[in-house]
């Protein structure tokens, strides 16, 4: 499938719980809401309607992102062998500030840059893609060359 959104086993499970949550908890909620803020009488000047109809587009929007995106999802399993790939913890060493951190190899619908989650499909990712421990690797950023070390791959 040409299409392929490349997910966790993890991130496919927080995408169906983010949906399910979209659709049995927050959707009858805001339905709830805008059925509270009609009582209230003229929807011309009704700031908590207006903003009631915008969490119901920003809801019904997600969830068909959602959808669309389950409907793709290939989970790959993590391989024993073969350098990092999709759903290794990579131990960097900054070489510039000499800091150790640790980076997780997710899918694009599951990264989070600020909880070490970094997408595949991401500078950073694509660079890590394949290293294996004792190995330097050079990433293009907007800010110029960053330099890391590969500490370990789990």
């Amino acid at each position: 499938m040409a299409n392929e959104i490349l997910v966790t086993a993890e991130g496919l499970t927080l995408l169906q719980n983010e949906l399910s949550e979209l659709e049995t908890v927050l959707r009858p909620a805001n339905a709830d809401a805008i059925r509270e803020a009609k009582a209230h009488g003229d929807l011309r000047e009704n700031a908590a309607y207006h903003e009631a109809k915008l969490n119901q587009t920003r809801i019904e929007q997600r969830i068909a992102e959602l959808k669309k995106v389950l409907q793709s999802a290939k989970v790959v399993e993590r391989q024993e062998t073969g350098g990092a790939h999709l759903g290794s913890v990579i131990s960097l060493l900054d070489l510039e500030f000499d800091e150790e951190f640790d980076v997780t190899l997710v899918g694009a619908f599951e990264a989070d840059p600020a909880a070490g989650k970094v997408s595949i499909s991401s500078p950073m990712g694509a660079a890590l893609v394949g290293a294996t421990a004792d190995v330097e690797v050079v990433i293009d950023t907007p800010g110029g060359k960053q330099k890391y070390r590969v500490k370990k791959v789990v």
